[in-house]
């Protein structure tokens, strides 16, 4: 068992903001480089493979658009051992007035019975299938994966056998409000849900621009005939769908099936959560 006082989770709200500055600071010019390059290394190829999974309603390809719950219960399902961090350390040294911050990470597999009670709950099945409901009910944003530091701010010994699952609102998350300054190695590690791509309907459009606010890879232009993609930097995390005030963005899944069984399978060559 980790050794992980209650406290742990201030210190770590207090020191959190360093990682927004940090990937800002990699597009400075000398410093940038120096920043990168101790980072790099935690945050690219194994040692971050994380995918974003789009919460809203909209989603084509699929009966519901609650395919969150359709590939989170089912990693719930096969995982040894689950917990639930008591405080989101992002939305925590934000002071989120959005989302609730005892909505945390749920972290999944063997590794995660030796995190410390006193930080987070060790849960059953149906409590933390309960928990993702909720999270995905309050508009938040699955984003599942390998992240190795977790080992780290966790206290985990890293065996591969640690599984990650943050619950991010656009207003506070460190990716979500930083991904645009990532050096590409480190963009590259996430990963956009395979057949995913972005449908706009240019009659319901208004140019409004809302969207290219809220992309948080910069990957939306608006031009004379509306909005585009730049599907080489979406991410597919489908807050353009969520936030068009118009309903003129959706998302489309060529075949769910086939992402569910790519992204399972994508985590189960990193890491063994059974």
């Amino acid at each position: 068992m980790s050794r992980r006082a209650s406290w742990w989770l201030t210190v770590l709200a207090w020191i959190w903001p360093i990682t927004w500055l940090s990937a800002k600071a990699t597009t400075l010019p000398v410093v940038g480089k120096a920043v990168a390059f101790l980072t790099l290394p935690l945050f690219s190829k194994k040692n971050l493979n994380i995918t974003y999974i789009p919460v809203n309603r909209s989603v084509e390809g699929h009966g519901s658009s609650f395919l969150p719950v359709l590939i989170v219960e089912e990693l719930i399902r096969q995982s040894s051992h689950r917990v639930i961090i008591h405080r989101c350390t992002c939305r925590d040294a934000k002071q989120c007035e959005n989302h609730p911050v005892d909505l945390g990470c749920l972290l999944m597999g063997d590794g995660s019975s030796e995190i410390d009670p006193r930080i987070a709950r060790h849960v059953s099945v149906e409590d933390a299938v309960l928990h993702l409901h909720k999270c995905v009910e309050n508009g938040l944003i699955p984003m599942t994966g390998r992240v190795k530091i977790d080992n780290f701010i966790w206290g985990v010994r890293d065996r591969g056998r640690l599984l990650t699952v943050c619950f991010c609102c656009r207003c506070c998350c460190t990716i979500l409000n930083s991904g645009r300054y990532l050096p590409e190695e480190a963009a590259a590690s996430l990963i956009r849900l395979k057949g995913l791509s972005v449908k706009v309907d240019h009659d319901l459009c208004i140019k409004c621009g809302t969207c290219v606010t809220e992309c948080f890879m910069g990957a939306i232009e608006l031009n004379e005939n509306g909005i585009s993609h730049n599907y080489d930097l979406c991410k597919g995390c489908g807050r353009c769908a969520e936030i068009c005030p118009e309903n003129a963005v959706s998302i489309v899944i060529d075949d769910v099936d086939d992402a569910v069984n790519e992204l399972t399978g994508r985590i189960n060559d990193m890491i063994e959560i059974k």
